[in-house]
């Protein structure tokens, strides 16, 4: 039996085509179904849907054979113990700073001044100004990033963009772009030995898919 780990919404969409190419379809919309394993047409294929942040650990532990995370999950997480074979290229988007309109960011960067961040990307963020020189105070959120700059807890936040639409709804621009991101296969190492050969034509047929036009 080889075990898939996916998240709801976007990845899970953006998968469907690399798994149809793979010879596999899933048998139930997570979006409709209650279900947490899922089953494919394959009788040794099976699909286990778990929140985005917990697929690398249960890849790492062995919960599941194969996952498909986000970059920004891998660097804020860990990817200890898994192969990373291919970036599919899906689900793309970007880490960014973002302020509110009227804060003059970069001048508070030039003039060496202690920033308030708020962000779930705690890991990510650290790092990230550490390496700017900019001293900062990490305020950890776990969702509605854009609420902390309105109501004074923030000076900016540290989160994912893709359209913008949710920034701008809430008079946030984007200040500074962190890092592109896009969506990992990632493989248990043990079960890459134990499982080689249908894991390996999972993966050889998702990098056959990505070698393929649009």
């Amino acid at each position: 039996m080889i075990t898939l780990a996916l998240s709801k919404g976007r990845i899970f969409e953006d998968t469907l085509p690399l798994l149809k190419a793979a010879g596999i379809e899933v048998l139930d919309d997570p979006e409709k179904s209650r279900k947490l394993i899922l089953a494919t047409n394959l009788p040794d294929v099976r699909v286990l849907v778990v929140r985005a942040t917990d697929v690398p650990t249960y890849v790492q532990y062995g919960g599941a054979d194969m996952g498909i995370t986000g970059k920004d999950t891998l660097l804020e997480h860990g990817s200890q113990g898994l192969y990373q074979p291919l970036d599919l290229q899906i689900a793309k988007c970007r880490i960014s700073v973002a302020a509110r309109a009227d804060f003059d960011y970069a001048n508070a960067v030039r003039q060496g001044a202690r920033l308030k961040i708020a962000t779930k990307y705690v890991a990510i963020s650290r790092e990230f100004f550490a390496n700017k020189g900019v001293h900062v105070d990490l305020i950890k959120l776990y969702g509605s990033m854009e609420i902390a700059p309105l109501v004074g807890m923030a000076d900016a936040i540290v989160d994912l963009v893709s359209t913008g639409n949710t920034l701008r709804a809430n008079h946030l621009v984007e200040v500074e772009q962190i890092m592109e991101i896009s969506s990992r296969l990632i493989v248990n190492q043990a079960a890459l030995k134990l499982k080689r050969e249908p894991i390996r034509k999972i993966i050889d047929a998702f990098a056959c898919a990505l070698a393929v036009p649009a």
